[in-house]
């Protein structure tokens, strides 16, 4: 996919620094499958582009980074839309945010909820306004990730932690986030751009070559966590097609709570 092609997705290069931002506001910048291809096909620049040395991955406008997958997408189709592979490529993402040979920052300039959350966490640094929020929906949604958005996430939080996160699904702010060791500098929305800037002018005036070394040596300690993730998301494919999954999406899309009693 050509970058004269995105809809979904806006990539741009400012001395060193290539800005990843999804654009999708109507639905708080929640991903399709067309939004994945694109932040796939951006990253890739950014990754072949010399000139980039950092990456920074954000949302649109000020109220969300990124709300995970469009839940009425897959309400109204029952998946998330066409790709050009014919496959919804989340894990592909996954990969390729760790993989890309530069610092990749979070700028996370609203809520990031559900697969949003596990994109910032698999981001190297995270830089929030304080009004961000930060949670996972899965289960709430009837959905997961068993993979980097619950495996690395513990590496990262604890194991307590980690688990709360995921089993009861709530809202934290980015004060408590930047306690818990997931982000690394709250600063005021006015000043997120600024302050990932100065993030970025740091990498970028040391050896690319140390950093690209330094990145997969800090991947290749979770690196088992792949195959987990590849386990996860084919039972995955299987679990949203259930009638416990199903309640999920329909609670979510009538606005109540869900019922899922009669699945214990």
């Amino acid at each position: 996919m050509k970058r004269e092609e995105f809809t979904d997705v806006r990539y741009e290069v400012d001395r060193g620094l290539a800005w990843i931002t999804i654009d999708r506001q109507d639905r708080y910048n929640a991903f399709r499958a067309r939004t994945v291809d694109e932040l796939i096909a951006a990253f890739k620049l950014a990754w072949a582009d010399r000139g980039v040395g950092v990456v920074a991955l954000t949302g649109a406008g000020d109220k969300a980074f990124c709300s995970g997958g469009d839940q009425k997408e897959r309400a109204r189709h029952g998946g998330y839309g066409p790709s050009e592979s014919g496959l919804f490529e989340i894990e592909a993402l996954h990969r390729l945010i760790r993989d890309v040979p530069k610092p990749v920052i979070a700028a996370v300039n609203g809520v990031a909820v559900g697969g949003g959350h596990v994109l910032h966490v698999l981001c190297d640094v995270t830089v929030a306004a304080d009004h961000a929020r930060f949670g996972q929906a899965g289960p709430r949604a009837g959905s997961f990730d068993a993979g980097f958005g619950s495996a690395y996430l513990a590496r990262i939080v604890g194991e307590k932690r980690a688990r709360e996160i995921w089993y009861c699904c709530r809202l934290y702010d980015a004060a408590t986030m930047e306690r818990w060791g997931l982000v690394n500098e709250v600063v005021s929305l006015a000043d997120l751009r600024p302050a990932v800037r100065r993030w970025a002018d740091e990498m970028l005036s040391k050896s690319p070559t140390a950093l690209r070394v330094l990145k997969h040596s800090f991947n290749a300690d979770s690196e088992s966590v792949a195959g987990i993730a590849t386990l996860a998301f084919d039972h995955l494919d299987t679990f949203v097609t259930t009638d416990e999954a199903k309640e999920g999406l329909n609670a979510f899309s009538e606005k109540r709570a869900p019922d899922f009693e009669r699945f214990r």
